[in-house]
């Protein structure tokens, strides 16, 4: 199935200003100066399209799902649904069924984790990871008493397929590996470990928290078990995600947690459960967010994918060009596939201060280990600074990201 994100004429190029004013945020000012945000690894901002979808939801919709009779009921549980399809055609999915909604790519490997792995997980049982997980991606599967085997990266942030490939054989239980990096940007060649991973006998999860918002997603031609995102990376609202299981995979997991909405019958004796999805939708979810990340795709599919993919690049570019002629700047990953995100140290300066400073000019960076502490422990870091790109951003925030990191060297006298 075909990713259904819109392909304009070849060559065409994005209005940046146009697409800039359906994002309110970005006119607003910072410490008293214009907005530049370059933050969309954590979040993304929101388009005037997803705000008005969430407060007309609840300005004329609002109502609990799969419960009322009356209509208001009806209209949100319609809604609810709507979404769930709107998610499956965006992932490329087979059937709705397939979209169980989580509160994030956390919630989502944490299901997997628990419904799907303890049940199959021998003792001293081993799950293969990579070195640029992003915690969330190893902490659950530690807890259901995993060992995490993570397959090596090398020195410009590329993973190590030949490695892959022999550990694959070594008998893991599952291969849970990111699409993107969220600190380094690299895209891993996900349809070719899936493949070696099915001549293994071993199923995968892919997080795609950081790929969702820059690649089309297709889980069919990737050939994955499991593919998991959150709303609020790609464009929607916070506190609402995506899980993608393989129907007989869904079918036969247990329920995750329990409560209403996902039981068949309940007796004092015993329950029997939903079908999937429902199954693992316990309790009263979030519709809104639902809703918002309906609108988020939907706007986001009337985009022209290709422009947008070129617009990207050249970011990427101009970023990594910009920022490498910065005396005492050291980029960190460095891959040629990767998506628009940019991580350095600066010699001499702490990253927290770095980012402290860019503050203080209205530019939003992040600084930390990013939830990737195995990573920054691989480069002989405890931090990084990083700039992250999204389609709403121009080479004039770069422009002012590299003023503002001249403006760094200067404070600490380099």
């Amino acid at each position: 199935m075909t990713a259904p994100i819109a392909v304009a004429p070849e060559h065409a190029e994005l209005d940046e200003a146009a697409l800039r004013s359906q994002f309110p945020i970005l006119s607003t000012m910072s410490r008293g100066k214009p907005l530049v945000y370059l933050d969309s690894a954590a979040t993304t901002q929101k388009p005037r399209r997803v705000i008005d979808a969430v407060r007309d939801f609840y300005l004329h919709d609002n109502a609990n799902i799969h419960r009322g009779v009356y209509q208001l009921s009806e209209r949100a549980t319609i809604a609810w649904e709507a979404a769930r399809a709107r998610a499956a055609r965006f992932i490329g999915a087979s059937m709705a069924d397939e979209v169980v909604f989580v509160r994030g790519t956390t919630e989502a490997i944490n299901l997997v984790a628990h419904s799907f792995l303890t049940p199959r997980l021998p003792r001293g049982g081993t799950v293969l990871v990579t070195t640029m997980e992003h915690h969330a991606n190893i902490v659950p599967w530690q807890l259901v008493g995993a060992a995490t085997v993570p397959i090596p990266v090398s020195d410009v942030g590329e993973l190590d397929l030949a490695a892959a490939e022999r550990m694959l054989h070594e008998g893991p239980s599952l291969l849970a590996v990111t699409h993107v990096s969220n600190t380094l940007g690299t895209i891993n060649p996900v349809a070719e470990l899936c493949g070696m991973a099915q001549a293994a006998g071993v199923p995968v999860l892919v997080d795609g928290a950081q790929a969702v918002a820059h690649v089309a997603i297709d889980v069919a031609a990737l050939g994955c078990d499991f593919y998991c995102f959150s709303g609020h990376k790609v464009f929607g609202p916070t506190g609402i995600g995506v899980l993608w299981a393989k129907q007989e995979h869904l079918a036969a997991m247990p329920p995750y947690q329990g409560g209403g909405d996902m039981i068949d019958e309940v007796t004092f004796e015993r329950t029997t459960y939903a079908l999937p999805p429902r199954r693992f939708e316990a309790g009263t979810p979030d519709i809104a967010g639902a809703v918002g990340l309906d609108a988020a795709l939907d706007w986001l599919g009337s985009q022209d994918h290709d422009a947008i993919r070129r617009h990207e690049d050249a970011l990427r570019d101009y970023a990594i060009e910009s920022l490498s002629g910065i005396p005492g700047l050291q980029l960190v990953g460095t891959a040629p596939h990767k998506a628009p995100v940019v991580a350095f140290t600066m010699r001499g300066v702490h990253a927290h201060d770095i980012a402290s400073l860019l503050d203080g000019d209205g530019i939003c960076i992040r600084a930390g280990h990013h939830c990737t502490q195995p990573l920054h422990q691989r480069f002989g870091l405890t931090a990084t600074a990083r700039a992250s790109f999204a389609l709403y951003n121009t080479r004039s925030d770069v422009d002012a990201l590299a003023r503002g990191l001249a403006g760094v060297r200067k404070v600490f006298g380099l």
